[in-house]
């Protein structure tokens, strides 16, 4: 049942008490001196104490409240006469037998006594659990916050191990990690030193745990006692583990989220571990597998964005490399070209008038298309140089209509501008615009046939009275403020509402007859855009398939500004 302890001097209380409660199976104690009091207490705590009001041996409230904070819940009853109690005294006791009562009613006193003492225990047990709850769920959800604020592989194990040290007090772990370093890891924490044969002891057994989890076949990682490294922390190391560690409780669980194999861990502990502790333990495992899942394809980001750096680095200088190789021989054999088509030469029969024409033909071409590659290569390098100042667009439209005039009249097409008079100033590069519009009007042209019409078109318009593609609605809702607005339409062959996009991406050419037949790097828009976005604007197109396209772009003007009226100048 309980120990029942009794602090009297009487004999005849004492042989009464203990064939009272001995025949109640009651484990029985009694003394009477503070020494006797003290050691019996260390040996075996009791449940309830008898003390005598009436003892005179020892100082009875100075030893209840020593008894009282060496032993929780202890239930202690004050032995009265019917006429004396000493005050202090009764102050800490929990209750009150008297001299005078029957063997039935010191009986029933104490079983009601022990079971205060039986719901104090248990109430007292619940609180620790709670709290102990309390303390593994701070731990845990501090472990998690930690988790969620690095990618840091080596950190988050460290967290993982940091958390269930704080909640679980492990003696020794061993984390078998495959994104610790560049190579399968044994970490090992141990609150001891640890001796070269136990390490390979641990090694051995955690090789035997990983490949328990798999199949032969189907092991993620091969490793073994030659290549598994070790990392070792020991916290004190004044003192060392024996081999009687693998008698220790243990729990071992893999680090894994699905697919995803991150490496596994065991937890040895003198003491057993507890249901909770065993749910806290899987818990926290499986919560570092995300924040490993995320590390993992971070590193794999950085390492693919760093080969794709050092391609694009390599493919840079390879263009300009390559790029002024070609352009070096081209010089000559262009001014070779002129020399031979002026006559200076001698005369050209009709036949060599036209290969000579046809050669400075392809000439031309191979040098717009080393010039696009070296445009596209800088401007994707940042290397592109602009001088901007402020200008008026009225200069590079008539540059290009002029540029453009033997062109157009050769395929019999009508280049014609319709601009806005005294449009507002710009702060612009005059010639990477002409770039852009040279670059607009030589499609229109190409994909323009023969006796259709091509306007230069300019305005200054607000954003929000500019019609806007649904196509490019997002880009075009991004411009605030007056633009000088400049298209060019053409009467052409048009694109399929579903390639409007594509006209601006790289290398691209709109599957059709005729684009094959002109041919051309593919270049030359995306290059516009680049140079329109590096002016603050935005370039878009509209286009019905057979029926023609209007390529536009606008700038942003240098200040509020009123518009003209619109004149009609006409290539014939």
């Amino acid at each position: 049942m309980g120990k029942i302890l009794l602090i009297s001097e009487n004999n005849h209380i004492y042989s009464h008490y203990k064939n009272l409660f001995e025949a109640c199976e009651y484990t029985f104690y009694s003394c009477a001196d503070t020494i006797t009091i003290n050691n019996l207490i260390e040996v075996e705590p009791v449940d309830i104490i008898i003390i005598d009001n009436s003892i005179t041996s020892i100082n009875a409230v100075m030893t209840v409240k020593k008894i009282k904070n060496k032993i929780e819940n202890v239930q202690i009853l004050l032995l009265v006469d019917d006429n004396s109690c000493n005050p202090e005294l009764a102050k800490l006791c929990n209750g009150f037998i008297s001299k005078s009562f029957s063997s039935e009613m010191i009986i029933s006193t104490v079983n009601s006594h022990m079971k205060n003492k039986d719901k104090s225990d248990t109430l007292t047990e619940k609180n620790r659990e709670l709290a102990d709850s309390l303390y593994k769920l701070n731990v845990l959800y501090n472990t998690s916050s930690q988790f969620a604020g690095t990618l840091d592989v080596k950190k988050l194990i460290n967290y993982m191990l940091e958390g269930l040290d704080k909640s679980l007090s492990y003696d020794l772990t061993c984390t078998v990690s495959f994104g610790f370093e560049n190579e399968p890891v044994l970490i090992i924490n141990s609150l001891y030193d640890i001796s070269e044969e136990l390490i390979n002891a641990l090694k051995v057994r955690a090789i035997l745990n990983y490949k328990s989890l798999f199949n032969d076949n189907n092991i993620p990682f091969e490793i073994d006692d030659k290549n598994l490294k070790i990392v070792k922390y020991i916290k004190n190391p004044t003192s060392k583990f024996t081999f009687s560690i693998f008698e220790y409780d243990n729990m071992f669980a893999p680090i894994d989220l699905g697919d995803n194999f991150f490496g596994c861990i065991e937890i040895f502990k003198e003491k057993p571990f507890t249901t909770d502790d065993a749910n806290y333990f899987q818990t926290i495992v499986q919560q570092v597998s995300l924040p490993l899942k995320s590390a993992g394809l971070y590193n794999e980001i950085i390492t693919k964005n760093e080969k794709l750096e050092k391609l694009e680095r390599i493919k840079s200088d390879f263009i300009s490399i390559v790029s002024h190789e070609l352009r070096t021989p081209l010089t000559p054999v262009k001014n070779a070209l002129s020399i031979l088509s002026s006559g200076r030469c001698g005369e050209l029969t009709e036949n060599a008038v036209k290969f000579v024409n046809m050669a400075k033909r392809n000439v031309e071409n191979l040098t717009n298309i080393i010039n696009d590659i070296l445009d596209i290569n800088k401007i994707e390098a940042g290397k592109m140089d602009f001088k901007y100042k402020l200008m008026n667009i009225h200069t590079v439209i008539e540059n290009v209509r002029a540029n453009f005039d033997c062109v157009a009249k050769e395929h019999n097409i009508v280049l014609s501008t319709q601009e806005e008079e005294k449009l507002p100033e710009i702060y612009a590069d005059s010639q990477r615009l002409g770039q852009v519009l040279t670059n607009l009007v030589s499609n229109a042209i190409k994909f323009t046939p023969n006796g259709k019409n091509i306007t230069i078109k300019s305005e200054i318009k607000n954003s929000n009275d500019i019609i806007k593609n649904p196509y490019f609605k997002e880009e075009l809702d991004k411009l605030n403020g007056n633009y000088v607005v400049v298209s060019v339409v053409d009467e052409g062959i048009g694109i399929k509402e579903e390639d409007l996009l594509k006209a601006f991406d790289k290398f691209t050419q709109i599957e059709s007859s005729l684009y094959r037949k002109v041919g051309g790097t593919g270049l030359g828009l995306p290059i516009a855009k680049q140079l329109i976005e590096a002016h603050n604007g935005k370039i878009w197109c509209d286009s019905e398939e057979n029926k023609g396209s209007s390529f536009h772009f606008a700038i942003p003007v240098s200040s509020e500004a009123v518009s003209g009226q619109t004149v009609q100048k006409e290539l014939l």
